[in-house]
């Protein structure tokens, strides 16, 4: 898999510097769903898709529908929604993933994932990692 390096959009704050190369870590959740696939294939494509994505935590699927959390790098959350925006396409080859459709995306920062988890409402740590049935 190639990584293209992602240019932010500035804010036109005028304020420029280091702070804007720093990398943080986002939580990424994608939801995909479509027709309904074997479940042998499903589970295979997801697999794949973890070995070529090596910040992939887990994935949850049934014939009809997925859902894909993992941790991204990127400068912002423009940076990080734009490279799970294309993850499924992407790799939809590679990795003989389903043709179906993104439905979902929520991208969140490492502090407020932190937050949610603490406080009882967010999503459970990613254990186990891995590729579950749903």
């Amino acid at each position: 898999m190639v990584r293209r390096a992602l240019t932010s959009v500035s804010t036109g704050d005028g304020g420029g510097g280091e702070e804007q190369d720093v990398s943080r870590l986002w939580h990424v959740t994608l939801s995909v769903s479509g027709k309904p696939a074997p479940l042998s294939e499903v589970r295979r494509g997801l697999e794949q898709l973890a070995h070529d994505h090596p910040f992939l935590l887990t994935s949850r699927y049934a014939d009809d529908h997925a859902e894909i959390r993992y941790w991204e790098e990127a400068r912002d959350l423009h940076d990080a929604a734009a490279v799970a925006l294309r993850l499924w396409g992407e790799h939809r080859s590679s990795a003989q993933l389903p043709p179906w459709e993104i439905v979902g995306l929520e991208v969140i920062d490492r502090a407020t994932y932190r937050q949610r988890v603490a406080e009882g409402y967010g999503p459970p740590p990613a254990h186990p990692v891995g590729v579950h049935p749903y």
